[in-house]
């Protein structure tokens, strides 16, 4: 399954005057005529609540150089616990959601038509209805995500599969450990460091400010654990 690709994008809805989103990575076009697309979204996310009850949402596709503290906004935190939008450039689009315009290469509304019980995650199939360019950045791979920026899936993702244990690696040998957000899952590499904030690599995690945080999700040190060994 990790063979197939996808995209990294913000949908966002509006229901009763309030706004909400999260990170998507199933987004893709259905038809060309008329434009079609669709989106699958766990059903425990507010965003998911949202849509089904307002019928509209809107998709940001995000660029290559998108932070992580921003992916990490919209992917590893509640709308229940955060105000999102709050903290992001966005404009409001013709069926009244929020186009999140920060780290956005274009966006589109959709209006939709139907929706598909996918078991812990509903489909939804929608009809575009607005969409406009924003810039000539390159749009995010899930693969860039992973590979380059080193991100991870959130539980409730449909792509979600537990973190593999970690084998002996230099950094290890070098008695260096990796340590893993719990929150996020993100891994500290002593060898990698944290280039977005300020920590070169060679930066045992003993030796991190006491004020660093998970760059993807926020989580303080306090929340990082080595990762589990298999024995034998």
């Amino acid at each position: 399954m990790w063979s197939l690709s996808y995209g990294l994008y913000v949908v966002t809805t509006c229901c009763n005057g309030k706004f909400n989103g999260q990170i998507a990575n199933t987004v893709f076009q259905v038809t060309a005529e008329p434009i079609r697309i669709a989106v699958s979204l766990a059903k425990e996310n507010l965003t998911c609540e949202f849509i089904s009850k307002s019928g509209t949402f809107a998709v940001s596709v995000l660029d290559e150089e998108t932070p992580m503290k921003f992916i990490g906004l919209f992917g590893f935190k509640s709308g229940r616990d955060v105000d999102k939008l709050s903290r992001v450039e966005y404009k409001l689009g013709v069926t009244g959601c929020p186009l999140v315009t920060e780290n956005a290469v274009s966006v589109l509304e959709a209006e939709v038509i139907d929706q598909v019980d996918g078991g812990t995650h509903i489909i939804f199939v929608a009809d575009v209805v607005s969409a406009e360019v924003l810039g000539t950045g390159k749009p995010m791979t899930y693969a860039f995500y992973q590979e380059v920026k080193k991100g991870r899936a959130s539980r409730l993702a449909p792509t979600y599969k537990p973190h593999p244990e970690e084998d002996k690696r230099e950094g290890r040998e070098q008695g260096m450990k990796k340590y893993v957000c719990d929150v996020c899952g993100y891994v500290y590499d002593p060898a990698e460091g944290d280039a977005d904030g300020g920590i070169p690599a060679g930066t045992p995690f003993e030796d991190l400010p006491d004020d660093w945080v998970c760059p993807v999700c926020g989580a303080g040190k306090e929340q990082f654990s080595p990762p589990r060994h298999r024995r034998g």
